[in-house]
């Protein structure tokens, strides 16, 4: 049976958690920016005349379907890579999937999960870049983060 493991990260440990899925096999994975509130209470910014504290904090969705064995490997290797130890790192879910369709050859089931042939895998195999400063620097610009 397919799961589909849909985690909620820092947008800071994207590198981390990308780098530890393809250290385990996973070569697919799709990320959206979304807006957030969860147990963390918010962060603090400075405005023009005060400062004001905002509830919905910036996250990734992360999401990667594979096959029920490996969805606790993915889980561990999720929750490893993007811990801080602190409020706001973030959950994981994990669904059923009923079936998988590559609109291309029109595949079905778990065949769809198997990556050979044609496919382009230049840059899977070597780490991706480190982000994380660009994260954060993106994260201070549009936030305007006070310490």
């Amino acid at each position: 049976m397919l799961k589909k493991v849909e985690a909620y990260i820092r947008l800071e440990k994207l590198t981390d958690v990308r780098s530890g899925l393809v250290k385990v096999g996973v070569p697919a994975i799709d990320t959206v920016e979304v807006q957030g509130l969860g147990r963390q209470t918010g962060i603090r910014l400075a405005g023009r005349q005060s400062s004001y504290t905002v509830d919905t904090l910036p996250r990734l969705r992360l999401t990667v379907v594979v096959d029920e064995e490996d969805v606790a490997q993915i889980v561990e290797t999720i929750r490893e890579a993007a811990a801080t130890g602190t409020q706001g790192d973030g959950a994981i879910h994990i669904c059923p999937v009923e079936n998988l369709v590559r609109i291309s050859t029109g595949e079905e089931g778990e065949d769809v999960l198997v990556y050979e042939g044609d496919i382009d895998i230049q840059g899977i195999l070597s780490p991706p870049p480190d982000l994380s400063d660009l994260f954060a620097f993106y994260l201070e610009r549009k936030y305007r983060i006070e310490e």
